[in-house]
């Protein structure tokens, strides 16, 4: 297995979120029970930001816990392999940006520009709060064997996670594992 080009995966994984419009959330609550959930967002430098109901579970787990895991996958339809599908994991503190800050009126203005008449409703309503989500550690996933853990203040340092590959019980089934990840 050849060594992957550090700097082509770099410019993968960050431009994959990109191509959606909203993101795929884990919180869990103070018992630890986990709630799977998605929101729309925009994004500033490395942060994500979401704009969500106090009605909805992740909300209230987002305001007790301050911590969340955002996840985008690759269409199912657009995977070469459903169990080498692209995906990117970040793990993120969650901060509350309240109303009548600089900041929330700026990312309610983006919030407008990308996703229009919506938010023209939405962003008076008082039960919606606006929370950044600030990335300190993600994992990509480009396929078989290739997967990668993004660290650093700018999530900018990116390693190999498993450079020896996958391992198999037998010298044939290591034959098609190979094959699969060179594919």
């Amino acid at each position: 297995m050849s060594t992957p080009d550090l700097e082509t995966i770099r410019a993968e994984y960050e431009a994959f979120p990109a191509r959606f419009q909203s993101l795929l959330m884990a919180t869990a609550n103070g018992e630890g029970d986990p709630n799977a959930s998605y929101a729309a967002y925009v994004r500033h430098g490395v942060d994500f930001y979401i704009y969500v109901s106090e009605l909805a579970a992740h909300t209230k787990n987002l305001r007790e816990q301050g911590k969340a895991s955002v996840f985008f996958i690759e269409n199912e339809a657009d995977s070469g392999n459903l169990f080498a599908r692209r995906r990117l994991t970040y793990q993120c503190t969650a901060h509350h940006v309240a109303r009548g800050e600089g900041e929330f009126a700026r990312i309610i203005d983006a919030f407008s520009d990308k996703f229009g008449g919506t938010m023209d409703v939405l962003k008076d309503m008082q039960d919606f709060h606006l929370y950044r989500l600030q990335p300190h550690k993600a994992t990509y996933v480009a396929g078989f064997a290739r997967a990668f853990v993004v660290e650093g203040d700018e999530l900018n340092s990116l390693r190999h996670l498993n450079d020896v590959a996958h391992r198999a019980g037998s010298a044939d089934t290591q034959q098609k594992a190979d094959a699969l990840q060179n594919a």
